[in-house]
């Protein structure tokens, strides 16, 4: 069995899980400024009605 291909493959299985994780948490912070920004135009509506 030649090593140098096995450590190559758990290596490029390591690499695409890492980004799999990566992607997962990016999707997850955009989803959180999503709500943030939501709300904040919100409020803005809710001022701009008052005043």
């Amino acid at each position: 069995m030649n090593w140098t291909l096995v450590g190559a493959v758990l290596l490029s299985t390591a690499g695409l899980l890492v980004l799999g994780a990566l992607a997962v948490r990016l999707w997850l912070d955009a989803r959180a400024l999503t709500r943030e920004v939501d709300g904040a135009v919100a409020a803005l509506q809710r001022a701009a009605e008052k005043g």
